[in-house]
């Protein structure tokens, strides 16, 4: 439902809360544990995977719905955009590159995500924040 609404245009954007938490946190019953998994690494190219390559979304529409789309909607002015005067927040990334998520590796503090081992398109090259190198492969 969600791929069908992202297509037809009925939902408008992509985002992720990235809800985190301790493996301490979540190693209890499920009614207890806090909601949420690591989402913020993954998020990109699982969206390239299932909207770009497995249903055909152009990917100017998919990095609009991830970058435009959600600044527009929290009125964040400067964000979401490459025009003059703006955050220059960017990410540069090889759509056609594909790597493997490993759990352990991640910089997150949680561990809990059902794509560990899953090899996904979209290598994320730099990650540029205000202007300033933030991440580079």
């Amino acid at each position: 439902a969600m791929v069908t609404a992202l297509l037809d245009g009925t939902a408008d954007c992509i985002a992720t809360d990235h809800a985190p938490h301790a493996v301490h946190e979540k190693e209890q019953e499920f009614e207890k544990a806090p909601n949420g998994i690591t989402g913020l690494e993954t998020a990109l190219s699982l969206s390239i995977k299932m909207l770009h390559h497995q249903h055909r979304m152009p990917l100017l529409r998919l990095i609009h719905l991830m970058s435009t789309a959600p600044a527009h909607i929290m009125g964040l002015r400067g964000r979401g955009t490459l025009a003059p005067e703006a955050f220059a927040d960017v990410v540069l990334f090889d759509p056609k590159s594909t790597w493997t998520f490993n759990a352990r590796n991640s910089p997150s503090k949680s561990r809990n995500t059902p794509f560990d081992g899953h090899t996904l398109p979209g290598v994320v090259k730099m990650t540029i924040s205000e202007g300033r190198i933030v991440y580079k492969a």
